[in-house]
């Protein structure tokens, strides 16, 4: 039993083709399925190809918003 868990880490370790079939057997389903649903919210969230959307900001008039500032006593240094 011990030989055979040798053999499968060696496998693991040293042969890129067995490594990588054991990684998209174990990992890459899961993250097929979280891609595609990735696409799907970002395809909901920008539309159809070809339309238009306007997003409307709110209008805020900058000089009744303005509050002052703190005032910083200036020294000159030479």
């Amino acid at each position: 039993m011990f030989k055979y868990v040798i053999i499968l880490l060696l496998l693991i370790v040293f042969v890129p083709t067995f490594r990588n079939f054991l990684f998209e057997l174990l990992v890459g389903k899961q993250i097929a399925k979280e891609q595609k649903r990735y696409n799907d919210i970002m395809e909901k969230q920008r539309g159809k190809e070809g339309d238009v959307k306007v997003k409307s900001t709110e209008q805020t008039n900058k000089k009744d918003s303005f509050e002052g500032g703190q005032y910083v006593d200036f020294e000159e240094v030479k």
